[in-house]
């Protein structure tokens, strides 16, 4: 694949890779003053038209409460944990199990494997959990869609190759030792605050999955299931011939992987010969801590995986299915579910995914800034009623986050609808700008709100100037090296798109560069960017994200946008643009940096290009008018955008977001229509203002 250089072609085809575009709303009026790009014409009277619609359709999708929520989707990892775990627990909805593995087969690829991103390469992990959720189902090996599977599966190295995560659940079945998995003690939890390796000093999801997974772990559960639905096969050379220990790094023999492998053996070894005299202590003080993170909040951490191992580790520790905290715990995983037992106008077949989270904070935060970036008056009633729903979500406890931040008073929001113990600053960012669209009767409550905010916004400032989302200054790399890491996210370091975000909120509330504080966030970004101009992107997908929201941050905070940096980005924008006006990127930048810009045209990714560069000054480029043009010709008639790939069965929306990089994608639901209002308007306004 290679990346586009040069001018874009002037005249956009009308062709997309995916959906249909249709032809681009025509103005109100003759009269409608229109601005030239080279040869390319615009329309504001069709911009304000597109953008009209599109908040009428945002308003259609808002909640009776007050809020948004849009789907959330991810691979179908969900779906095969989701039969793992009914299978494991004895518990489960048979026709909902069902609907759940039709969710999973209709996204194999051609290849016999399953990708963790539409169009993405196949994963080890994911298709040894797909094809082990089948056989539970009942499928027979000889099945073509696991005949295609186990070629491919042992084809790439077998069970052997899947992370620790995935190997720890085929333990609990039998399928494979635990003698071989990487060790994951509860004595973790007992290493004191000071000590250099403590559960603090990994991230927030990451201390949310390993706890209760180390109580598991500890227990060591067993559930003896028939032969027939094992996965023996799955093992080059059969199971019994296999090495399933972690290989040592003989290219290195000297340095923190083996110096942890070591470790990890020492553990094992202390287990088998039971000397394990703290064992019962920490696995009291990890229940604790997990118990205590279970109230207030919508299950452990709010978050998929964290919520699946609490549920086990409850029922380890002897907590009956009739228990209060295991049926809270297991409502709140199942409310993850959507159901269709009808099917979708697109997929007329019963089917049943589950979500990794909601996002309702998140959403609300994007959908008022956006209509009040849109000219939605500031006293609107539906506005009114999603900032006071806002406000009920401030954080005013103290969470995980001040154990390293202690003299901070509790402020900010989190992603979900109830996560007390982990707010996060990007959050917290967004709702700031969002509060900041609307004129609310309570105004000196929401202002001390505000304030709270910020003043904790700044508390989680990092050393190095920039922010994270749920800690401040989780930098300590030699914890990826431990062996149960190998999920790619063991920590949370400050990145530029957060620290964007933060910049450009700062400066709406009016902070300047002459603090300090903010000078050293613009140095963090400068020292972070690209070669070719551009920015990392670690919560969306992925330079483009980065690249818009660090220039959102300069241009709000006041830095002149004919600094070289910004004028660089600007370029690496234009460079990497589609043919047809749009721009797009997939996931497989995070593997494969050189193919960063590149991906079919996205509405969202579209916005974000398009904001940069307005943001870097460019209002008058061909680019520019290009992908305005491209986002007026595909919205659809109901004012919102598509952003999904197939058609039928193989229809899967396009993962725009970032769980893990490498890891775990998203797709946001909503991002294909509140970024591309919030492009179109800022493009209007500052049409508006140059002609003013």
């Amino acid at each position: 694949m290679s990346i586009r250089v040069g001018r874009p072609q002037s005249e956009i085809s009308g062709e997309a890779e995916y959906g249909e575009a249709r032809p681009a709303q025509k103005a109100k009026s003759d009269a409608s003053p229109k601005v030239k790009f080279g040869r390319i014409d615009a329309g504001l009277a069709e911009v304000e038209a597109a953008a009209s619609q599109s908040c009428e359709y945002i308003f259609s999708k808002q909640d009776p409460s007050g809020f948004w929520c849009g789907e959330l989707e991810a691979d179908p990892m969900l779906e095969a944990d989701y039969i793992f775990a009914h299978t494991l627990l004895g518990t489960g909805d048979e026709s909902r199990l069902e609907r759940a593995l039709t969710e999973i087969l209709r996204y194999q690829n051609a290849n016999g494997g399953w990708s963790i991103y539409p169009g993405g390469p196949s994963n080890i992990s994911l298709s040894v959990k797909c094809y082990f959720a089948a056989k539970l189902m009942g499928m027979k090996p000889e099945h073509t869609v696991l005949a295609k599977a186990r070629e491919w599966i042992l084809a790439n190295g077998g069970v052997v190759e899947c992370n620790t995560f995935t190997k720890i659940y085929l333990c609990f079945m039998g399928q494979y030792e635990y003698d071989a998995v990487p060790a994951i003690p509860p004595e973790i939890v007992l290493f004191p605050n000071w000590f250099y390796f403590n559960i603090y000093e990994i991230s927030s999801w990451s201390r949310a999955i390993l706890v209760p997974l180390s109580i598991a772990y500890a227990k060591k559960p067993f559930k003896k299931i028939p032969p027939e639905q094992g996965i023996d096969e799955l093992f080059v050379g059969g199971r019994a011939n296999a090495n399933l220990h972690l290989r040592w790094d003989k290219k290195q023999l000297i340095g923190w992987r083996n110096f942890f492998l070591l470790c990890d053996r020492v553990t094992h070894w202390f287990e088998r010969v039971h000397i394990r005299p703290l064992r019962k202590m920490a696995i009291r003080k990890a229940e604790k801590w997990m118990l205590e993170r279970l109230e207030m909040s919508d299950g452990l951490g709010a978050i998929y995986p964290a919520m699946l191992n609490a549920i086990i580790a409850l029922r380890c520790l002897g907590h009956s299915l009739d228990d209060p905290q295991v049926i809270r715990a297991m409502d709140e995983f199942e409310k993850l579910g959507l159901d269709e037992p009808n099917g979708t106008p697109d997929y007329p077949v019963p089917t049943f995914r589950m979500q990794p989270c909601m996002s309702p904070v998140w959403d609300t935060a994007q959908a008022v800034y956006a209509l009040g970036e849109a000219g939605i008056s500031r006293n609107d009633p539906r506005l009114l009623k999603a900032a006071d729903w806002m406000l009920s979500k401030e954080v005013r406890h103290k969470g995980d986050w001040a154990v390293k931040n202690r003299k901070a008073q509790p402020g900010g929001w989190y992603f979900e609808f109830n996560n007390e113990f982990y707010p996060d600053v990007d959050d917290t960012g967004q709702v700031l700008l969002a509060l900041n669209k609307v004129d609310n009767p309570r105004e000196r409550y929401q202002y001390d709100v505000s304030q709270r905010a910020i003043d904790w916004i700044f508390s989680m400032q990092c050393k190095n100037g920039g922010w994270a989302s749920f800690d401040k200054d989780n930098t300590k790399m030699i914890f990826e090296q431990i062996p149960f890491a190998d999920h790619n996210a063991m920590l949370d370091p400050p990145t530029v798109d957060i620290t964007g975000r933060i910049l450009e909120t700062l400066a709406t509330y009016g902070y300047t560069r002459k603090d300090k504080r903010i000078e050293r966030a613009i140095k963090f970004i400068y020292d972070e960017q690209e070669s070719d101009g551009s920015w990392f992107g670690r919560w969306g997908v992925n330079y483009i994200y980065g690249t818009f929201l660090v220039l959102r941050g300069l241009e709000g905070i006041g830095v002149w946008n004919h600094e070289p940096q910004i004028q660089q980005a600007a370029e690496w924008i234009r460079m990497v643009q589609n043919a047809d006006g749009g721009w797009g990127e997939t996931c497989g930048s995070y593997d494969d940096p050189l193919t960063r810009g590149v991906g079919p045209s996205t509405p969202s990714q579209t916005a974000w290009a398009i904001l940069g560069l307005l943001s870097a000054g460019d209002t008058r480029s061909d680019s520019v008018a290009k992908g305005i043009k491209w986002l007026l010709a595909h919205q659809q008639p109901d004012g919102s955008w598509d952003e999904s790939t197939g058609h039928g069965s193989s229809r899967q929306a396009l993962y725009t977001g970032t769980g893990f990089p490498r890891v775990f994608y998203l797709a946001y639901h909503l991002y294909r229509d509140y970024f591309p209002l919030l492009a179109l308007t800022n493009y209007k306004r500052a049409i508006e203002r140059e002609a003013a």
